[in-house]
């Protein structure tokens, strides 16, 4: 069954200094860009990660983010005192110039507490150990959560392609069936082409050559006829079929086929010559290119 290339996935690893979320997220694209979005994965592991990513994912816009949430301990280890201390004897110094908000800040609680948040927010104040949370003992916990975003995200892509297959496949079917009122209108059309011609034969001043009027007959005949492209775009959607059942990642493949069933609707559509085969064939572009914008996002 197809894949999308669309995908989310999302994991949790507990380590010792706290708890670290991967998420993963995938769009279409034409191969794979993968996009590690954080600086807390050690880097000696970048690689490791990116040959894992690309081998389970195999192509798509592929982004991974990394977020960390530090122990209740931990993070108040990460408090630099000092630091902190001396910008709260500046803040405070700096109110002094305006006495009645200085006294309202050191009396109030709520003000006090405002003032101590944004003390905390400045440079340095707290310590920035984000770098190397991961130590070599958290790798064995992290890796595990990579696995299960992946299978995650992996699940979510098989769940819309079963969607994707559904509607493309149908669509191919809808092709078909138009191309078979296309059939049924030939009669027709092969009637209105000779009354056309045998119309301008009778408008002439002079009697045609025979010989001459047979060869332009043929000529003629061949130009308007689209047995060929009924053929060939039968054999296309056949072969597309096929390859959507049997390829495990069909998407490019696809994509070249779709390119040649619009070259045999299109011909058939300058050879119509008849209004309502000339509205089928609008309507089989029209279910073309939305199974060229949904193939689009097939792996």
């Amino acid at each position: 069954m197809i894949q999308s290339m669309t995908g989310y996935g999302k994991a949790e690893a507990q380590i010792q200094s706290g708890k670290l979320t991967l998420e993963i997220r995938t769009l279409n694209s034409k191969s794979a860009d993968i996009n590690i979005k954080t600086s807390l994965l050690p880097k000696d592991k970048d690689l490791e990660v990116r040959k894992r990513l690309a081998e389970k994912l195999v192509r798509g816009t592929i982004d991974l983010y990394v977020s960390y949430e530090a122990n209740a301990s931990e993070a108040a280890h990460s408090i630099n005192a000092d630091a902190f201390h001396d910008y709260w004897k500046s803040a405070v110094a700096a109110l002094d110039k305006e006495t009645l908000l200085a006294k309202a800040c050191l009396k109030d609680a709520t003000l006090g507490s405002i003032l101590a948040t944004a003390v905390l927010r400045l440079p340095d104040v707290v310590d920035a150990k984000k770098a190397d949370v991961i130590g070599p003992e958290d790798w064995p916990a992290v890796s595990a959560a990579l696995d299960s975003a992946l299978q995650q995200l992996m699940d979510y892509r098989a769940t819309e392609g079963k969607a994707l297959y559904k509607d493309v496949t149908s669509r191919v079917e809808g092709i078909l069936k138009l191309y078979d009122q296309v059939e049924a209108l030939e009669g027709e059309r092969i009637a209105l082409v000779r009354e056309k011609f045998d119309k301008a034969l009778s408008e002439l001043a002079t009697k045609p050559n025979p010989e001459r009027l047979e060869q332009e007959m043929i000529f003629y005949l061949e130009k308007y006829d689209i047995n060929e492209e009924k053929v060939r775009l039968r054999q296309h959607c056949k072969y597309f079929m096929e390859v959507i059942d049997s390829d495990p990642f069909p998407g490019k493949k696809l994509g070249f086929i779709i390119q040649e069933m619009g070259r045999e609707i299109n011909t058939t559509g300058s050879k119509a010559n008849h209004a309502g085969i000339q509205q089928l064939v609008v309507r089989m572009k029209d279910e073309l290119e939305k199974i060229r914008e949904q193939s689009m996002n097939i792996l």
